[in-house]
């Protein structure tokens, strides 16, 4: 089963659409739900009924949208009270994945689904995809981050599995960012190439033996100095998702991936898969 929050706005739109059409790649059922955070008060309490009656034109909308873009899924809806990350962690420990809008409403309720994304990335066992509006054509290309850890292991799964879905072909990026003192002088230049080119050829290593257990999937690798939200969010211009792991090596001179994939949340130009391995904080 595959969760879509929706709130009303173009963003969650925008992920009703992506949430259908990754429902029906799966086979499985979308469910759409929207999550209102109750009022308390005697006056404020009337607004109960005003919020439950929009909630439900808003489910209305996205369902109506969601059969028209995937007409042979089977699509259910929930109208929730309570804390927007809260309820989505639940529905998530039911679910393939979680697909939210980059930005909600806001202002009447309070909702932003931007800090929602925030909420819900590395915190859920399953991958917590937040998707941009409006959707960009096709590339039939994924882009993954790729640092050779074992988070970063259950990102480039993901990625090879929704590539075979998508028939589509695989990109991934080790970036590496020398440490501050570099630019100090250069007589770290040597140390600072040295600790460079083991990382790769141990990052190379293990990429390796991904491309061998999936020889059906098309894939590319490189690796590049730099940032990795950077490189990253450039390199998704031309991707039709970026994949990356909710934490990283953190190595001498790494950026943790949990950084990364919260800069590429605001930065990234295309749908971002954020895919923990379960044993963070839930």
């Amino acid at each position: 089963m595959i969760v879509a929050g929706v709130d009303g706005s173009p963003s969650a739109l925008a992920a009703v659409d992506y949430a259908a059409a990754d429902a029906a790649r799966r086979g499985t059922s979308l469910r759409l739900v929207h999550v209102r955070e109750p009022w308390t008060g005697i006056r404020l309490s009337q607004l109960n009924d005003v919020e439950n009656t929009y909630g439900a034109e808003v489910l209305a909308t996205a369902e109506r949208r969601a059969r028209a873009g995937a007409p042979d899924v089977t699509v259910t809806t929930g109208l929730t009270t309570g804390g927007v990350v809260a309820r989505l962690k639940e529905e998530a420990a039911k679910a393939d994945a979680v697909v939210i809008g980059s930005r909600g409403t806001g202002g009447f309720t309070g909702m932003i689904l931007g800090s929602v994304g925030l909420g819900l990335a590395g915190h859920t066992s399953g991958p917590v995809i937040v998707v941009r509006e409006p959707s960009s054509p096709s590339h039939g290309r994924l882009l993954v981050g790729y640092d050779g850890s074992e988070d970063a292991d259950v990102a480039l799964e993901f990625a090879f599995a929704e590539a075979r879905r998508r028939d589509a072909g695989i990109r991934a990026v080790f970036s590496w960012q020398p440490p501050p003192f570099s630019s100090v002088g250069t007589m770290y230049d040597n140390l600072i190439h040295c600790v460079y080119e083991e990382r790769t050829t141990f990052v190379e290593e293990r990429f390796a033996a991904w491309r061998d257990r999936h020889p059906g999937v098309p894939v590319e690798y490189t690796s590049v100095y730099g940032h990795p939200v950077n490189v990253l969010a450039e390199e998704s211009r031309e991707a039709d998702l970026v994949v990356a792991g909710s934490r990283g090596l953190g190595a001498f001179g790494a950026a943790v991936l949990g950084s990364v994939g919260h800069g590429l949340l605001h930065h990234a130009h295309c749908p971002v898969a954020i895919v923990s391995s379960g044993e963070g904080p839930a």
